[in-house]
């Protein structure tokens, strides 16, 4: 039996495979919504939040990538991402858009039910505990629900709205380096062009006023023929 009192949001624009996802769904339990695209599922998540997004990567107009991303963005809702395509590289940039797992088409109806059970006892369990936003660095604390970044003597640094999520996608991935594709995948979605210096500049930028905070810091680094990593470790502040 699928667990109780769990509704599943179904964001997939095939009507055929969306319709037997959802009786087979319906059949073990679970509460289903259905929605054929990025508009359809905004407007049932206007009225209700699912325990579960099962989402395609590949829709008309806004893709699964960019979806998954703006959800990530604003809650932790669980999110089940399907696509036809099994190449390594789509599951991986998937997982680091905020997916929480990734099921290539097609598939059996044991392994769906298998995926969809195991990401909302994960769910469930991290529901107890609410993930701390705000986060400390070298001489500063970030608060990402206030877009506040302080430091030790409790001055408050003023950044532009795109500089503030080029700080908050750093602070999020330490210690990695991040390339400038993945980096204007996280800020602006696939849509970005890929020679768009615009990361370079917002790095730039970024990097400046960091330093003038706290001199020396050396807080992102260029990686030569790689991207940029964010040198400091990061600790969780309760």
């Amino acid at each position: 039996m699928g667990l109780p009192m769990a509704t599943i949001l179904i964001v997939e624009d095939d009507s055929d495979i969306r319709r037997l996802v959802a009786e087979l769904l319906g059949k073990e339990g679970f509460g289903v919504e259905e929605a054929k695209d990025a508009a359809a599922m905004d407007e049932v998540l206007a009225r209700m939040r699912p325990d579960l997004v099962i989402l395609d990567l590949m829709l008309p107009g806004e893709d699964g990538l960019s979806i998954c991303r703006r959800i990530r963005s604003r809650d932790a809702l669980p999110i089940l991402m399907l696509t036809a395509k099994s190449d390594e590289i789509d599951r991986v940039v998937g997982l680091e858009m905020g997916a929480d797992d990734y099921l290539a088409k097609p598939f059996g109806p044991r392994e769906l039910l298998a995926r969809v059970r195991a990401v909302l006892r994960r769910g469930r369990a991290q529901s107890f505990t609410t993930p701390s936003r705000r986060f400390a660095f070298g001489r500063f604390v970030i608060d990402l629900d206030a877009r506040q970044l302080a430091d030790d003597n409790g001055g408050v640094l003023s950044f532009t709205s795109a500089e503030f999520d080029l700080l908050a996608c750093f602070v999020q991935r330490p210690r990695r380096v991040l390339t400038r594709d993945q980096i204007l995948d996280w800020l602006r979605g696939r849509a970005a062009d890929p020679f768009d210096r615009t990361v370079d500049m917002l790095v730039s930028r970024l990097r400046k006023k960091l330093d003038a905070a706290s001199p020396g810091s050396n807080l992102i680094s260029t990686v030569r023929n790689g991207g940029y990593l964010f040198t400091a470790p990061v600790k969780p502040v309760p």
